[in-house]
């Protein structure tokens, strides 16, 4: 009895197998090409940095779109959460991993609850919108709290922030929500 078994459950995990494959070559198939490339026909954005309000230079720099979006400058490592009617719901600063999107606009792409950052550190509240050399980018909350450095030595996408931060961009940021690369 246990060498039938035995056979029977390599037969169904071989089959298992199989069936995983065929379905991971149909969603590479699949795959849009502009999928994390900056979306045709957007407002251009200013690929030098935008100006900044010198009596609050945390304010929402004005050349970074209009509508419901998420702002994230490369050069002052911060995000805006904006809603539809332009107004700043959250400001905060972030740890930028070792690789900047592109300025340009872009839409949230993909999102995962919980999953190991490819820094080996435990995340959650992932917000993908843009892929770089192969390289993923989106924010993202170590689950310890951490929001440290990155390793130069790795290509890095993640752009870290703190739980609470994490919290607020999950909320906001659902999939298709604009994200502006600003400088």
């Amino acid at each position: 009895m246990a060498r039938s078994s035995s056979g029977f459950v390599a037969g169904l995990t071989a089959a298992a197998v199989a069936v995983v494959g065929f379905l991971a070559y149909q969603a590479s198939a699949n795959v849009p090409d502009t999928l994390g490339k900056p979306l045709a026909g957007a407002s251009k954005v200013p690929t030098t940095k935008a100006p900044r309000d010198k009596k609050n230079p945390v304010a929402l720099p004005t050349p970074s779109g209009r509508g419901e979006r998420v702002v994230y400058s490369v050069d002052d490592d911060r995000v805006w959460l904006v809603d539809a009617n332009n107004r700043t719901e959250r400001t905060f600063q972030v740890t930028p991993g070792t690789v900047d999107p592109a300025v340009g606009t872009y839409a949230v792409t993909s999102r995962s609850k919980a999953v190991t950052g490819s820094d080996g550190t435990q995340v959650e509240h992932v917000v993908r919108f843009s892929v770089v050399d192969g390289v993923a980018i989106g924010f993202s909350s170590a689950m310890d709290g951490s929001t440290g450095s990155p390793d130069s030595t790795k290509k890095l996408g993640g752009i870290r922030e703190t739980r609470k931060n994490g919290t607020a961009m999950w909320n906001f940021a659902t999939i298709g929500v604009k994200v502006v690369v600003i400088r």
